[in-house]
């Protein structure tokens, strides 16, 4: 999982990721090509954002805590994530994919 967070952070320096509300807009307008959300964050908050990722057709992935993830980009309280970058999301979603069926 470690592999995961620095790759976040990766992506955060390089300015591909955004946290908050800002995902929801950038889900509307097709700028968001992964949502990150995380475990602990609450059902009303998981539920918006699936519904918005299912309606608009992007992918997302409930990961960890918040602490976690908020860390790995240096933010306190962060629970949801955008990957605005195409190739930073499909490396993002590999990555998930070889840890939980490996």
């Amino acid at each position: 999982m470690n592999n995961i967070y620095n790759f976040l952070g990766l992506a955060f320096r390089a300015n591909k990721v955004i946290t908050g509300e800002s995902v929801l807009k950038g889900i509307r307008s097709n700028r968001v090509d992964l949502v990150i959300i995380a475990s602990d964050a609450s059902e009303n908050t998981k539920k918006k954002y699936i519904d918005k990722c299912q309606f608009y057709h992007v992918d997302y992935l409930i990961l960890e805590d918040s602490t976690h993830l908020s860390n790995a980009i240096g933010k306190a309280n962060r629970m949801v994530f955008g990957i605005t970058d195409r190739g930073f999301s499909k490396t993002l979603k590999d990555k998930v994919r070889r840890l939980t069926n490996g």
